[in-house]
């Protein structure tokens, strides 16, 4: 698949992943190898200029919109919160979604203690933006109002970028738990995360230069060896 701007600038080029369901996807490289707009492809924000995005082998220029995008679940970098409660944010994703279904995917983020925090449970406010919660709470909460639509394939873009250590590592291991029986693509810089991937794919000026498991690519990807030698991983 390659993929240019509208004013002809390349992007990505002779891009080739095939994702098995229930697999989890880290792509990782230097800013500006085309990690990202990987995602917006899949989402259809833009479409390939040569080869095509399949959602289990139909071209996703074949599938509506709504179709195509009730089967993804996307986090951007730095998820905003809503003002309003917990119920108020959570409910966006699936309003008609009752306390029992609010509280497992808040569980499955490792958001409960926000519930118990004060008498108000659910109905607790975030502040403007979500100024009441740290930015992995915030993080985590737009995670758990996407998989109350429980899409099949979740789409996280830099979910740790802005995060200290201690709330990375509780995101972490959120998206380890999500990750459970789902589909995950991840594009982060912060290796820590994703190092327990299926697979991770190296991108490199808008090319796909290695591809394996953490452990195998540390001996063979001098690229990657480099990005987790910066970060003290190996």
């Amino acid at each position: 698949m390659d993929f240019d701007y509208p004013d002809g600038t390349p992007v990505l080029r002779g891009v080739s992943l095939d994702i098995p369901r229930g697999f989890r996807v880290a792509l990782v490289g230097p800013s500006g190898a085309g990690k990202s707009t990987l995602l917006a492809l899949a989402e259809r924000f833009y479409e390939p200029t040569a080869g095509a995005v399949r959602l289990h082998g139909v071209d996703a220029r074949e599938l509506p919109l709504a179709v195509l995008r009730g089967q993804l679940g996307y986090v951007e970098q730095d998820a905003p919160a809503l003002a309003g409660s917990l119920r108020d944010n959570l409910l966006l994703g699936a309003p008609g979604a009752d306390d029992a279904a609010l509280l497992r995917v808040l569980d499955a983020v490792n958001l409960c203690g926000l519930v118990h925090r004060t008498p108000q449970g659910l109905d607790a406010q975030v502040g403007d933006g979500g100024v009441l919660l740290s930015g992995g709470e915030r993080q985590r909460l737009a995670i758990a109002r996407v998989l109350l639509a429980a899409p099949p394939l979740l789409l996280l873009d830099e979910p740790t970028a802005s995060l200290d250590a201690r709330n990375e590592a509780a995101l972490a291991e959120a998206i380890d738990s999500v990750s459970v029986n789902r589909t995950v693509l991840v594009v982060a810089h912060r290796l820590s995360t994703i190092v327990r991937s299926d697979l991770i794919v190296v991108l490199e000026e808008g090319r796909v230069v290695a591809r394996g498991t953490h452990a195998e690519l540390v001996d063979a990807s001098p690229l990657y060896r480099e990005l987790a030698g910066r970060q003290l991983l190996v």
